[in-house]
């Protein structure tokens, strides 16, 4: 299974606090651990601040580059981690919005986790997908456009790209799981 990604090159996305500790190194340790080429950016090239449920700082993160610095072109795959602090922060950060827009728009997955579908929210993208989310989103998603669904694991392929969501961190196996799908054909 190490080799199973073989080099996919996949982007996480982060704020530089409030990140729930889990859904930034579960997804990164274990794509990596599959031979993906995993990079995780950050507004600065300043240390990410990790939480466990939102309340208990834990660990600290240095990302390996800032969002300015990083194109849709050297990518397959776009990855957004939760942390309530996290998505509140990137779904007002421009650079945000606009690699989340790139990404759709290249026709390449993006997956989100927990409170991360709110940069999907306000980048536009929620339109016409299913997807699901930590419950609270639940009403932010219906609004924009989105069918929200509770399930562990949703993929979304309308509108000429795909969207993996999941609920929380308790879904984590399941998400690592749909990334690695979606980005494997073979294991389709």
């Amino acid at each position: 299974m190490t080799d199973q990604l073989d080099g996919t090159r996949v982007l996480i996305i982060t704020s530089n606090t409030g990140v729930e500790r889990d859904e930034l190194l579960v997804p990164r340790d274990e794509l990596r651990k599959r031979g993906a080429r995993v990079t995780h950016a950050a507004p600065k090239r300043e240390e990410v601040r990790t939480y466990q449920h939102d309340t208990e700082k834990d660990a600290v993160v240095q990302p390996d580059t800032s969002l300015h610095e990083v194109s849709v072109d050297d990518f397959d795959v776009l990855v957004v981690p939760g942390g309530t602090v996290n998505a509140d922060k990137l779904r007002v950060t421009d650079r945000a919005i606009e690699l989340a827009k790139e990404f759709a728009g290249a026709g390449k997955p993006i997956a989100a986790i927990c409170h991360g579908p709110w940069l999907l929210v306000n980048a536009e993208l929620v339109p016409g997908k299913t997807l699901t989310s930590y419950f609270s989103l639940r009403a932010d998603i219906v609004n924009a456009g989105g069918d929200w669904v509770d399930e562990a694991a949703v993929r979304s392929a309308e509108g000429g790209w795909t969207l993996l969501t999941s609920r929380n961190p308790g879904d984590l196996p399941d998400f690592v799981h749909a990334i690695t799908r979606e980005v494997v054909p073979a294991a389709r």
